[in-house]
């Protein structure tokens, strides 16, 4: 039988290839995707460099989505809550207020904001993660 941990790994590969397909689409062809919503160029180019910064979000966020789906299997409801909650109003709100008010600020820059986010938000769940050790987490 395989353990949480394996399938949580194993997820956590498997939505890495999807990231990896999605962030390499949005990276390299934003400008493709974004066209799709709009024929004004200014604003293609501005969704793409926005899809930038959101590329590398789709890798992080394979892992995230993850682990908060191994953490509300057992019943880590609050703790889902709580680092969702750090994650947006204590890191990407401030970013994206800091970030937007730096000289010469893009959409990709602001766009940052959300892999910070879910970079905290990981660090997080790999703290609950290794803190609770080989034992289950119920």
């Amino acid at each position: 039988m395989i353990s949480s941990r394996k399938a949580l790994l194993y997820g956590i590969r498997t939505a890495l290839l999807a990231g990896a397909v999605m962030g390499s689409l949005a990276f390299f062809a934003g400008d493709l995707l974004a066209s799709l919503f709009s024929g004004d160029s200014q604003v293609i180019a501005c969704a793409h460099d926005y899809l930038k910064a959101y590329a590398i979000d789709c890798l992080l966020t394979a892992v995230l989505f993850c682990f908060v789906g191994y953490f509300n299997g057992f019943g880590k409801t609050i703790f889902v809550m709580v680092q969702g909650v750090i994650g947006a109003f204590f890191v990407r709100i401030p970013a994206v207020f800091l970030i937007q008010r730096l000289e010469g600020a893009t959409l990709f820059h602001i766009g940052l904001a959300t892999p910070l986010s879910s970079l905290v938000q990981i660090a997080l769940c790999l703290l609950l993660f290794l803190r609770e050790g080989k034992k289950p987490i119920m």
